[in-house]
């Protein structure tokens, strides 16, 4: 006794754009029907979701910052950080001074004149009979000043000090090394051209001044020797900044060359210990 069975596969549509084929298998026992399972909506491409693989090898090549010299410095993917800066050039917060001190107090004889080639200073008494062991330090003091009417005092009233002082102005050398250190050391770039220019003045207001600084060149020059080459690269263009002296650079360059004219024979090896990049101009 033999039996036969024949299957047939027959399409029946269903929704618009989906088939469906249903397999009848006959034989001696009937018929039986069986459906061929449809795959399911195919998702977009911008829906997949990234499979946890990728997700790992991501992860696996992202770079790790770390320590230098460490273990982890070492392994694979791994990223030195790099030093953080030195801040040489950061500019410093600034204190209350004591001229801001003197001056609230009315101890100075001085006042605001008002011209119209700008603001002097107009003394109550003659400039030569002030003490300057006690006035040209407290001046030199307010150098720190970036405010009105302070900045405005002790800037002009230093330079009046150095322009009738004389001969008085060498014994009061020593006292004015702290406050020029502590306006220099400020890093304030307002501060350093005024401080600047008042050294220069300073050096060239009476004799043996210049001489007299060489020992404290250790206190003035470490500052000097940071900013010597912060200059404007403007290539072909026009620095306006000149005409005002507002160069750092130009402004340090002229003060070495100040210190080596008026300091003496060893004025250029103190310079040349402290900024080794400095040439003689003599």
């Amino acid at each position: 006794m033999t039996f036969s069975l024949i299957a047939v596969r027959r399409p029946v549509y269903g929704a618009p754009g989906s088939v469906i084929f249903i397999w009848s298998v006959v034989g001696a026992g009937g018929e039986m029907v069986m459906e061929e399972g449809r795959p399911g909506p195919s998702k977009p491409a911008g829906d997949r979701r990234p499979q946890k693989r990728e997700k790992k090898d991501k992860q696996h090549d992202k770079q790790q910052p770390c320590e230098g010299f460490s273990i982890k410095a070492m392994m694979k993917n791994s990223v030195v950080r790099g030093p953080p800066p030195a801040g040489s050039v950061k500019e410093r917060p600034a204190k209350h001074t004591a001229f801001r001190k003197f001056y609230e107090r009315g101890d100075f004889p001085i006042a605001v004149q008002h011209e119209c080639g700008g603001n002097k200073i107009a003394w109550k008494v003659q400039i030569e009979e002030l003490d300057y062991h006690y006035f040209l330090p407290l001046f030199f003091d307010g150098l720190c000043e970036t405010e009105f009417p302070y900045e405005f005092f002790a800037r002009q009233g230093v330079h009046d000090l150095l322009e009738h002082g004389g001969s008085r102005i060498l014994p009061v050398v020593p006292q004015l090394i702290i406050p020029i250190k502590n306006a220099l050391n400020l890093r304030n770039r307002q501060v350093l051209c005024t401080t600047l220019k008042v050294i220069q003045h300073l050096v060239v207001s009476a004799e043996m001044v210049g001489e007299a600084l060489v020992p404290y060149y250790r206190q003035i020059l470490p500052v000097l020797n940071i900013f010597k080459h912060m200059n404007v690269n403007l290539g072909d263009g026009i620095e306006y900044g000149q005409q005002k002296r507002e160069n750092i650079g130009v402004l340090i360059q002229e003060t070495l060359e100040l210190f080596e004219r008026y300091g003496g024979e060893n004025a250029y090896i103190n310079i040349k210990y402290m900024i080794p990049t400095y040439w003689s101009c003599m």
